[in-house]
């Protein structure tokens, strides 16, 4: 192994570190690398990655650990390595140059560059003779024909900057139940009915094309697409996508039937799945999605949680330079571990002593039955089975933790912590924990305080007791978003109050002239050479269409314009996309669901508000915004202040009576 560190050492990313004993002179991104290779007149070679990335830990094996391809990386070119979670700004533009040139992309991200940063190649994973190869002929060319590498950099320059442009368009009348059917009847014919999810391998989670689909079925009484989102979250719930011992989800499931997982977990798709499985709760009452929220938060409390009170990052797949040998059992262990009842365990969890897996007498938990179930089935007393069951996930789970644990990328991202945060918020009222709100609390209250700028603006990244990196649009996107859950969850108007004023500064610092949309990075941000939007929906849902249903919600709740008129004007350019791939515009979807069917502002006043509150957290009503509290300055609170508690349902800049019970409340949000 090389002893020498290059100058990643002094890195505060996981990923950067994993790197800086390659005998590749790697960089960071940055000044110093930028003007060396200018300087120099050499290549940059741009290598995107993450810590928690199977691909990228192989080809840092295969390639990035040996003399000789760091020979011609270093004599050939500037290298910089990028983690991706850190600097998505960087991401986005070598992501896109790629698609552009192969039509496909992923991680690892290699993309060579012109010293002033424009690429003219680039791909994804390289076996190591093919990247020595790429490599020396990619460096012949710009020695003796830079003109050509110059063309070529040009046009993929400018393909970059007028891809994804977004075109104003003229706010509708009033869009309709047939624009959503539009949108979900070529969608749902993607669906695998027999095993959940879609019908493709790999299957991954994709949390807010379920919470849409739930909250059209409920609003358009459609039982066949509400059967299938519960369906599929049974089937994700049961299958070794889940940690059956720990709590948590895995990225996504390599096979059809969510059993195999990609063993790394991820802190943004946890937070989705908590808030998912929480509203999927509230809507059928299936106490199987209540404990997975719940145990996925555990795991959130008991592994991700810094002690400033922020949210880590990731977990590796890897452990002991194995994928998945953290969390995979043979039957010897298992009997060692659980005595008499491992045979009946054993039958639950799926093990075999053969093995369920690929590796001989490895297995993966999994379940093909609800605990009530394979009690009924067995004809075990359900209560002596459930602590059966929980008494031997505590001794699975002390158990592993004996094992060499996978790498923790202990970086703490703010907008991943807004998801966290809003997650923990609405799941402290559906499940009435206080616990989970003032976790919610406390990290939000860091963030405010400890990850800001000079100029009130927000720091991306917080590490070893430094915040770093300038905020892009997600950080203020899901911040923002999670402080008006906390409000919801507590009535402090603080909350919205600093909402608002992260509003306005993207508002001010992100504004596109020439769209609706807000760049993805701040205008005194660092320049690259494209500055870009972010609108699909992906696995984690468009900053863009975040701030879209933020906007929306506080010009509501602040009886503010200029809000509302701008998330409209959002909704109303990227419309026309929509019906072209609604699961790569979920949220947005979301967003006009809320336009077609209203959003409920429901003002609570009065001594017993919190009773009140607590009781509609009961109900299923998604398209809602809760105002509550005394000497409120919110215009729909400010002059119904009553000792007497009041229910007031208020839609379209328009107020009903006020009732007294919450059951006619309810019935008053549907009609």
């Amino acid at each position: 192994m090389n002893t020498a560190s290059n100058s990643l050492i002094n890195a505060s990313s996981p990923y950067l570190l994993q790197h800086a004993y390659n005998p590749v002179e790697w960089y960071e991104w940055g000044e110093e690398a930028l003007a060396k290779a200018s300087r120099e007149n050499k290549l940059i070679l741009v290598s995107i990655g993450y810590s928690a990335c199977h691909w990228c830990h192989v080809m840092e094996r295969e390639s990035f650990e040996l003399a000789e391809v760091a020979e011609v990386m270093n004599k050939h070119f500037v290298c910089i390595k990028v983690d991706r979670e850190e600097r998505p700004d960087i991401d986005q533009v070598y992501m896109l140059a790629v698609q552009l040139m192969t039509g496909s992309g992923g991680w690892p991200l290699n993309c060579i560059c012109l010293p002033d940063q424009r690429p003219i190649y680039g791909g994804t994973y390289f076996k190591k003779e093919d990247w020595i190869s790429i490599l020396l002929n990619l460096a012949d060319l710009w020695e003796t024909d830079p003109d050509k590498a110059e063309q070529y950099a040009e046009r993929l320059t400018q393909g970059i900057r007028s891809a994804e442009k977004v075109i104003p368009n003229l706010k509708q009348d009033g869009y309709t139940g047939n624009d959503l059917q539009e949108i979900v009847s070529p969608w749902i014919r993607t669906f695998d009915r027999e095993k959940g999810g879609y019908n493709r391998a790999p299957k991954f989670p994709m949390p807010n094309n379920w919470l849409f689909l739930l909250r059209y079925s409920h609003f358009k009484h459609h039982p066949a697409i509400r059967e299938s989102v519960l369906h599929t979250l049974e089937k994700m719930a049961m299958g070794g996508i889940y940690d059956q011992i720990g709590g948590g989800f895995a990225r996504y499931a390599v096979d059809a039937n969510w059993h195999v997982p990609h063993f790394e977990k991820m802190l943004y798709d946890n937070a989705q799945l908590i808030g998912l499985y929480a509203e999927a709760y509230q809507h059928s009452g299936n106490i199987l999605f209540k404990e997975v929220a719940e145990e996925t938060i555990g795991w959130v409390h008991r592994e991700m949680t810094s002690a400033e009170g922020l949210f880590y990052s990731a977990l590796d797949a890897d452990s002991e330079g194995v994928e998945g040998k953290f969390y995979v059992w043979d039957v010897e262990e298992f009997d060692q571990v659980l005595g008499a009842d491992a045979t009946i365990l054993a039958e639950y969890f799926g093990l075999t002593r053969e093995g369920n897996w690929e590796e001989e007498q490895t297995n993966i938990l999994k379940r093909a039955y609800s605990p009530q179930e394979f009690a009924a089935l067995k004809q075990i007393p359900e209560e002596d089975f459930m602590l059966t069951l929980s008494m031997a996930k505590e001794e699975l789970l002390a158990r592993r933790r004996k094992r060499m644990r996978p790498g923790l990328d202990d970086k703490c991202l703010t907008a991943w912590n807004g998801m966290m945060i809003k997650a923990l918020a609405e799941s402290s009222q559906l499940f009435d924990r206080e616990d989970y709100y003032q976790s919610a609390k406390k990290a939000a209250g860091f963030i405010l305080a400890e990850m800001r700028t000079a100029d009130a603006g927000l720091k991306r990244n917080y590490k070893n007791g430094k915040a770093s990196i300038t905020g892009f649009l997600d950080d203020y996107a899901f911040l923002i978003a999670a402080l008006i859950a906390l409000y919801e969850a507590d009535a402090d108007e603080q909350w919205l109050l600093e909402a608002r004023a992260l509003s306005e500064y993207v508002l001010s610092n992100f504004r596109d002239l020439d769209s609706p949309m807000f760049f993805y990075t701040p205008a005194k941000g660092e320049t690259l050479i494209a500055r870009k939007h972010e609108i699909m929906d992906n696995v984690i849902p468009a900053a863009n269409s975040v701030m879209a249903q933020n906007l929306k919600l506080l010009g509501l709740l602040f009886d503010e314009n200029r809000y509302t008129e701008k998330a409209e004007l959002m909704l109303a350019a990227v419309f026309p996309q929509i019906k072209t791939y609604g699961s790569a515009y979920s949220n947005w979807s979301i967003q006009l669901l809320n336009e077609v069917g209203g959003i409920n502002e429901i003002a609570i006043t009065g001594d017993h508000s919190d009773q009140v509150k607590k009781e509609l957290s009961k109900r299923y009503i998604p398209n809602k915004i809760v105002l509550a509290g005394t000497n409120s300055t919110l215009p729909l609170l400010k002059d119904k202040q009553t000792f007497e508690t009041k229910i007031y349902i208020c839609r379209n800049k328009s107020c009903q009576m006020p009732v007294t019970t919450v059951d006619e409340a309810v019935l008053m949000c549907f009609q």
